[in-house]
C-alpha cells in the first residue's frame, strides 16, 4: 500500500521529534537518504538504495509517482546513437537500455522491441544520416544498418525516404507499468513514499544540506510561504531528482552557490494522435532527421497499436519557484499545431490524410540550453562541484532519461553512497 498522505510518510520515517517550525534553530531530525521527485529516475534511484540496505525516504509534491516527464513521453526505450561519445547520456543510454529490457523481462513489464528507422527525406539529409549511423558506431550500438530508401520502403510501404538507417534494439514501454514495479519493490525493500509532500528549500549545516518541508496543500492555497517549513531533516545523502524544477530546487538551498547551477530552459513539446485508421500505417517507429531542440516529429506506437506523432519543440518560460515546485506548467495541447504537424509528417508520410489528427499530450523537457544552443549532457552533480557533502543534483535528465533511469541509478548508489 502506497502511503499517500501528506508528511505521514515522512513523520513515520524518522525516529526523532519533529523539528521546531523555525529552520534557523539547530535541527535534531535525521534521515538516512531522502530522494526529492518521484519520476522514474527518482523511483529508480530510491529502488536501488534500499536494495543496498539504505533507509530511503522519498518526497514527492504531487499525489502520486510519475505525474510529470516520466507520464509525458513518447515510452521509448533507446538504442543510444545520437549522443556523443563518452558523453553521460552515450553511456547511461547504453547501459539503462540494457537493464531495462532485462528488468522489464525479469519483472513481466510489457515492453516490445519493435525497432527504429531514422529517415531521411531528400539528398540534402543523407549527410546527417551518415553523421547519425558514425556516432551510434562510435557509441558501440549494435544492429545498426544503413538502408536505401527502396529498402526501407519495402520494409514500411507507407513510408517515403532517400535513406534509412534500421536500429533494432529500439523498444517502447508501457511507463505506468514500469512505474508500479519500480515503487512496489523500493517499498519492499523498506523504502518509504511520502506524497502531497514539498520540499521548498534547504540551508547548510557545516557541509551538510537540511532539507525544508511543506504539506503541498499548504503552498497551494497560500497559507504557507517558502520561508516557513514544518519539517526539517538533515539526511545523510540528498538525491535532488525533481526534473523540471531542479535548478529551482537547488538554487533554494541557501549556502550552494548560483555559480554551480546550470540555467534551466523548457521546451514543451505536443503529441497528437492517428484517427481514421483501421490499423497503425508503421510497424517500427519512424525518426526524422533532429531538429534544434528535439528528435523531430517522430512516429511512436503503443502497446495498444495506438500510433501517435511528437513532440514538437516549443521553447517556453519557467515559472515563480511555488509554481514549479507544484508543476503548475501548462500541458494544453493547441489544435493549431496540427497544421505544422501535417507538414512535417509528410514529408515521410504522404498518404497522411486531412483531418486524421487529433490532439493528444504534451510534455516539457527539462533542458540545460537554449534556442540557437547546442545540446548540453545529463548533469550529475555532487560535492566536488557544489561543495556539499551529502547533495546530488540531477540537471537536464531530459531524453533518453526513461532508457537511463536505470543506469542513473547504479551510477548514484555506486558513486555516493
Amino acid at each position: 500500500m502506497l502511503k499517500k498522505h501528506a508528511l505521514r510518510g515522512v513523520k513515520r520515517f524518522l525516529s526523532w521529534p519533529l523539528a521546531p517550525r523555525s529552520f534557523t534553530s539547530q535541527p535534531s531530525e535525521r534521515a538516512d537518504c531522502v530522494v526529492i521527485g518521484a519520476g522514474v529516475v527518482g523511483v529508480a534511484t530510491a529502488r536501488e538504495l534500499a536494495a543496498r540496505g539504505r533507509e530511503v525516504l522519498v518526497l514527492e509534491s504531487a499525489s502520486t509517482f510519475g505525474t510529470g516527464t516520466t507520464s509525458r513521453n513518447s515510452e521509448v526505450i533507446h538504442a543510444g546513437i545520437y549522443y556523443p561519445r563518452n558523453s553521460l547520456k552515450a553511456i547511461f543510454c547504453a547501459r539503462g537500455r540494457d537493464l531495462l529490457y532485462n528488468y522489464c523481462s525479469e519483472h513481466n513489464v510489457p515492453h516490445e522491441q519493435i525497432g527504429k528507422l531514422i529517415v531521411a527525406t531528400s539528398s540534402s539529409e543523407i549527410p546527417k544520416l551518415n553523421d547519425i549511423m558514425r556516432r551510434g558506431i562510435q557509441n558501440g550500438v549494435l544492429g545498426l544498418q544503413m538502408m536505401e530508401g527502396s529498402e526501407a520502403m519495402n520494409m514500411e510501404p507507407e513510408l517515403q525516404c532517400s535513406k534509412a538507417i534500421l536500429s533494432p534494439l529500439t523498444g517502447i514501454i508501457d511507463t505506468h507499468s514500469l512505474m508500479l514495479s519500480l515503487v512496489g519493490e523500493a517499498e519492499i525493500n523498506g523504502a518509504t513514499f511520502s506524497y502531497n509532500t514539498t520540499v521548498i528549500g534547504g540551508h547548510l549545516n557545516e557541509t551538510r544540506i537540511c532539507l525544508h518541508i511543506a504539506e503541498t496543500k499548504s503552498l497551494d492555497n497560500g497559507s504557507r510561504s517558502l520561508f516557513h517549513p514544518e519539517v526539517v531533516l538533515i539526511p545523510n545523502l540528498v538525491v535532488n531528482s525533481t526534473g523540471l524544477s531542479a535548478p529551482v530546487l537547488a538554487k533554494k538551498f541557501d549556502g550552494i552557490h548560483n555559480a554551480v547551477i546550470p540555467p534551466a530552459y523548457y521546451a514543451r513539446g505536443c503529441y497528437f494522435t492517428l484517427n481514421k485508421t483501421k490499423s497503425p500505417p508503421f510497424k517500427h517507429l519512424i525518426y526524422p532527421i533532429p531538429v534544434e531542440g528535439g528528435f523531430g516529429v517522430h512516429v511512436t506506437l503503443d502497446l495498444d497499436g495506438q500510433l501517435k506523432f511528437g513532440p514538437d519543440v516549443e521553447w517556453i518560460d519557467g515559472l515563480d519557484e511555488i509554481s514549479s515546485f507544484l508543476n503548475k506548467f501548462d500541458y494544453s495541447v493547441d489544435a493549431t499545431r496540427a497544421e505544422l504537424f501535417y507538414q512535417d509528417i509528410r514529408k515521410y508520410y504522404p498518404n497522411l490524410k486531412d483531418d486524421s489528427l487529433q490532439p493528444g499530450y504534451a510534455g516539457i523537457r527539462p533542458k540545460l540550453s537554449g534556442p540557437g544552443q547546442p545540446p548540453v549532457d545529463f548533469v550529475v552533480q555532487g560535492a566536488d562541484t557544489h561543495g556539499v557533502a551529502n547533495l546530488v543534483n540531477l540537471f537536464g535528465i531530459e531524453s533518453p532519461g526513461l532508457t537511463s533511469s536505470l543506469a542513473i541509478a547504479e551510477h548514484i548508489a555506486t558513486r555516493f553512497l
